[in-house]
């Protein structure tokens, strides 16, 4: 099924390498870039977690800009595309992505838990249950999680 953007708007399966799925239901796929794209369904939108800018992907994308290791360099930003990432899961297949997908990814990963209704508290541990035991991988950036309100 598309919109009237083209866009493919059904969900990643469930089982699919990355994919995370929310208390909501939503599901949304992590990665990392520097590992080949998984075989099978391509996302409707993906979101790049970078300190640089991604290359072209045929889909639509968002680049966030966001250094290795650090936090987003735009944290007004960073809250309106982690949204649209929220939104969106609930009808298309969505990605969130970095260099090697547990960092950045991770961190991104835990506010949109966040935005679900997981207690930002807990919204850590909910991530490296459910999508990767390595996920957050700094303590400011598990301090970012925990201050992320919706």
């Amino acid at each position: 099924m598309t919109d009237d953007r083209g866009t493919t708007t059904s969900a990643w399966h469930a089982t699919a390498p990355g994919v995370l799925r929310l208390p909501s239901g939503r599901l949304v796929r992590g990665r990392g870039l520097r590992r080949p794209l998984p075989k099978g369904d391509a996302p409707g939108l993906g979101v790049y977690l970078l300190g640089k800018r991604p290359p072209e992907v045929p889909w639509e994308a968002r680049w966030l800009p966001w250094p290795d290791f650090r936090l987003p360099a735009d944290r007004e930003l960073a809250r309106k595309v982690l949204r649209e990432v929220w939104e969106r899961s609930a009808g298309e297949r969505v990605e969130v992505a970095c260099g090697g997908g547990r960092g950045r990814t991770g961190t991104a990963l835990a506010c949109v838990a966040v935005l679900d209704g997981v207690p930002a508290a807990e919204a850590v541990s909910f991530v490296r249950t459910h999508y990767d035991r390595h996920a957050v991988e700094t303590p400011w950036q598990r301090r970012y999680v925990r201050r992320f309100a919706p």
